[in-house]
């Protein structure tokens, strides 16, 4: 039996979400969070409309999954994003616990792996999924700020 569930699959939910962001002009990270192969929670950044640093879209996904869950730790859970997380999200993501992260495009600048952040030790990374595409949202994004 074929799974459609894939990597893949749910990284082109998480770029629908930064697509949305992109269409309200913030900066277009988008994520998921998915609990056996069921989205729980959406998010996109949101840092401009509302005027708050801390609301990245992974802020965003954690904050969902948990209401949805009941509870604080997303155990079971996998976060899909579209561009590597930040420190401040990867230091959240590690007080989840949550199992896997799944993202697209690396941030040579602000990712959480120059930065060294650490991630929970049982937390699972899979890197570059559909990174083409999430980089050409961003490079999208910042060539149409820049004219």
């Amino acid at each position: 039996m074929i799974n459609l569930f894939t990597d893949e699959y749910f990284m082109k939910k998480a770029l629908q979400e930064a697509e949305i962001a992109f269409d309200k002009d913030e900066i277009p990270v988008g994520a998921i969070i998915v609990i056996d192969n069921k989205i729980i929670a959406r998010g996109h950044n949101l840092t401009e409309l509302l005027n708050d640093v801390t609301a990245h879209a992974e802020m965003q996904s954690i904050t969902a999954a948990a209401n949805y869950l009941g509870g604080k730790y997303l155990i079971g859970c996998t976060l899909y994003v579209t561009l590597e997380p930040c420190q401040m999200c990867a230091g959240a993501l590690y007080w989840s616990q949550i199992s896997k992260i799944v993202y697209g495009a690396t941030d040579d600048n602000r990712g959480y792996v120059k930065m060294g952040t650490q991630l929970h030790p049982k937390t699972k990374v899979v890197s570059g999924i559909l990174a083409a595409e999430a980089a050409n949202l961003m490079q999208r994004f910042f060539s149409k700020k820049r004219k």
